[in-house]
């Protein structure tokens, strides 16, 4: 029987890499939920090959054109936010793959686990604004939830078979992004479009920008402690330029085991999807040969404060990692349309971090209050940059 998956961000760089696998393995996999942002065309695309039971376009006003497309089939079209979760408790779901980018995968993440829906988790948002409380739910309603970032993957794949043994340190390899070896005079020049040409990954705009900033790696380290159970100082992030190694697991008898493979996010989403079971993938193979030598370094916070406000945030626990992320998605999109320089990113997140209220034990909403109040106070900064 095949796995009918939902897809939340469907037409996305991990949606769309999601539906390459999925068709490479369609004796296997079904797409039984299609959902996208605002893309309604390339969902429609999907919508006419893969025949899901339904699809879900969030943006209201893209509603009718997606309907009127896909009326001579009989595939139902829902919109709106709520809708995101509805479909997330499909009876005939087997798994909800969520692909959606920052904040907006929180409330769906959660409708999925109350539904007992298992999890591959490709938005890390999801567990850096409100880790405690997602695997909380998680345990609570016994649904697993398998990382689909590479270098979680990697972990988790790291992991098998000592699931029993303790960890030392977890080794969070990080490719450097664009600006590895920038100076701070030279980062402080920087461009969108510079940001934008990552070395190694193709990632969707608001992820590539945080790997130039590297808030994604510290995004990863939290995440890192939430799936894992190790506290921060037990994730060691190493910048690793080739993106060969994936993450490395240390345990406390100084073995070191280590996932390794070409940068392709094909084989960490077939993973989750086939969990435990291993597919036939097509693509290229690690040419050991080829490589001749591979190089680790340790991450300059200095020069890349987000990473180290992500390791403060966690340590202050509560509400904090989620001030930090709406913050970041504030000035992640002002840079990217050229209202700030690049060291204003970090700059603004601090600041808010700073002003904005803290809360030690917070409930759901308090996460969405936290994340309003913090985007208010983030995005009146960035009106006085462009003053």
């Amino acid at each position: 029987m095949k796995k009918k998956i939902a897809i939340l961000g469907s037409t996305g760089s991990i949606g769309t890499q999601a539906l390459d696998v999925i068709r490479a393995h369609s004796d296997k996999f079904e797409a039984y939920i299609l959902t996208a942002g605002s893309n309604a065309d390339l969902l429609i695309k999907q919508a006419r090959e893969f025949m899901p039971d339904a699809v879900v376009i969030a943006a209201e006003d893209k509603y009718q054109s997606v309907s009127d497309a896909l009326a001579d089939l009989p595939i139902k079209v829902y919109t709106g936010q709520q809708a995101l979760c509805d479909v997330c408790q499909c009876a005939e779901v087997d798994m909800v793959l969520t692909a959606m980018v920052g904040f907006a995968g929180l409330r769906p993440t959660v409708s999925a686990l109350r539904a007992r829906k298992p999890i591959a988790l490709a938005n890390k948002e999801t567990l850096v604004v409100a880790g405690e409380y997602i695997m909380a739910e998680a345990i609570k309603h016994n649904v697993p939830i398998l990382p689909v970032d590479s270098e979680h993957s990697a972990i988790f794949q790291s992991l098998v078979g000592d699931e029993i043994n303790a960890i030392e340190k977890i080794l969070l390899t990080a490719s450097g992004g664009p600006f590895r070896n920038f100076t701070a005079e030279q980062l402080s020049c920087v461009t969108p479009a510079d940001a934008l040409k990552h070395p190694n990954w193709s990632m969707g705009e608001k992820i590539t920008i945080d790997s130039a900033t590297m808030m994604n790696k510290g995004f990863e380290m939290i995440e890192a402690c939430h799936l894992f159970g190790v506290k921060p100082q037990q994730v060691e992030v190493v910048v690793h330029p080739e993106s060969i190694v994936h993450s490395a697991v240390q345990f406390e008898d100084g073995a070191v085991k280590a996932q390794l493979g070409v940068p392709d996010m094909k084989l960490p989403i077939q993973y989750a999807f086939s969990f435990p079971q291993r597919l036939a993938m097509q693509d290229n193979r690690l040419d050991l040969f080829a490589l001749r030598s591979l190089h680790f370094y340790p991450a300059d916070m200095h020069r890349f404060p987000c990473l180290d406000f992500s390791y403060k945030a966690i340590e202050q626990g509560g509400n904090m990692p989620c001030i930090m992320n709406a913050a970041n998605e504030v000035v992640n999109l002002a840079f990217r349309r050229g209202e700030i320089a690049f060291p204003k990113i970090a700059e603004i997140i601090g600041e808010t971090m700073q002003r904005a209220t803290f809360t030690t034990s917070p409930e759901l909403d308090v996460y969405f209050e936290s994340d309003r109040q913090a985007r208010i106070i983030a995005a009146e900064m960035v009106d006085k940059c462009r003053c």
